[in-house]
């Protein structure tokens, strides 16, 4: 995919993770939107080699119990429909993060 497309498509994952925790109404998730939005929302883009990665990554948050989207394209422009395109971590600690993207290089 372009990097216009990927661009669109980590903005999807992080405006649809931010509405999760807003829908959720879990305390420590809100908590850590309230924090990250007060520290200047960093963002930090990196990359996988495949969609299993991907998917992998999205299932690990989930499992430490964290804030997590992940994006399925609708196949309008470049890629087929419901391809994994992107998955936003958090926000949240910065080390509960870490455990599951730290071994991800930048885009």
């Amino acid at each position: 995919m372009g990097r216009g497309k990927a661009a669109a498509q980590a903005a999807h994952a992080s405006v649809d993770a931010v509405l999760s925790i807003v829908k959720s109404k879990r305390e420590d998730w809100v908590r850590w939107l309230d924090e990250w939005v007060g520290g200047g929302q960093m963002k930090v883009v990196l990359r996988v080699d495949s969609e299993k990665e991907l998917l992998e990554i999205y299932e690990n948050a989930l499992k430490l119990g964290l804030p997590a989207s992940i994006i399925r394209d609708a196949g309008r422009t470049q890629l087929p429909p419901g391809t994994l395109t992107a998955v936003a971590v958090g926000p949240a600690p910065e080390d509960l993060v870490d455990r599951v993207t730290g071994h991800l290089k930048l885009y």
